[in-house]
């Protein structure tokens, strides 16, 4: 695997990865936030009878009211400012006029660009009155974030990531999905290295100071499979099971690292 300096000259999908300075630190800081504070924003609108159309006009009024671009609208022929993932929907859920019901849980997934740098987060949402396996579920998807973040820090690799997540999610009995992954990013949405969610401590590319990824584990009440619906975005579990997520972008330094996308009213997790 290379290992690039990033700069103006090789913002490119090479397959390289990139290691960031202090600007590449502070531009994440400030798309980080504005993600952040997007989804802190949607928390009293995201209830019962709520259409995930509407909740999506409000991300994108918020984005732009703040000087941002949302990432996601007129990506690969996107035209959303977020994706809305209820209950089976494994990610990628395409805002409509659905609403949402009682008992429902939705990850929503917001990507901004500031100053050209990306923000990339999602959280979950409990509505109304959910269930109790549905929400042990949320709970251990997030409990598997951390414990993925806490591999994240220079000398490791990204399997120990992985693998951490994966140990904890198949002691619930849970499947880890396998055909989506956390990604590298900064001026660029979606960069090396890959950050698959499960694997063998020691393996892939070396964390360096300097590294942008996301970390985004996606966890299923049942078995790990997932296919694509005929909209070409939208995935569902195969088994119809439940499916939870949660995701952060995050910058390696040289003794840890920095979460760009922690919320600013402390609202990284439900309920809220």
């Amino acid at each position: 695997m290379q290992y690039v300096i990033a700069d103006q000259e090789n913002m490119l999908r090479d397959g390289s990865i990139k290691l960031h300075g202090a600007d590449g630190f502070a531009g994440m800081r400030r798309a980080g936030a504005l993600a952040a504070a997007a989804l802190d924003m949607l928390i009293p609108h995201v209830v019962p009878g709520a259409i995930t159309a509407e909740l999506d006009k409000l991300v994108l009024d918020f984005v732009l009211a703040a000087g941002a671009v949302p990432a996601t609208v007129g990506y690969r022929g996107y035209a959303h400012a977020s994706c809305i993932s209820i209950n089976h929907v494994v990610c990628h859920g395409i805002p409509s006029e659905k609403t949402l019901k009682d008992g429902d849980i939705v990850n929503i997934d917001i990507t901004v660009i500031v100053d050209g740098w990306h923000g990339d987060t999602s959280r979950m949402f409990l509505i109304g009155d959910v269930p109790l396996r549905a929400r042990r579920l949320v709970d251990v998807t997030y409990e598997c974030l951390w414990l993925g973040i806490e591999q994240a820090r220079p000398g490791k690799h990204v399997g120990d990531i992985g693998a951490a997540i994966q140990a904890h999610a198949e002691r619930q009995r849970y499947g880890v999905v396998r055909d989506f992954c956390g990604h590298g990013l900064g001026k660029l949405f979606h960069d090396a290295p890959e950050i698959v969610h499960f694997g063998r401590p020691g393996t892939g590319p070396e964390l360096r100071p300097g590294m942008f990824f996301t970390i985004e584990p996606m966890i299923n009440l049942g078995k790990p499979g997932v296919k694509l619906l005929d909209d070409g975005w939208t995935a569902v579990t195969r088994d119809r099971s439940l499916s939870a997520q949660f995701e952060h972008s995050i910058g390696i330094t040289e003794d840890g690292c920095e979460i760009f996308t922690r919320s600013p009213g402390g609202f990284d997790h439900p309920p809220y």
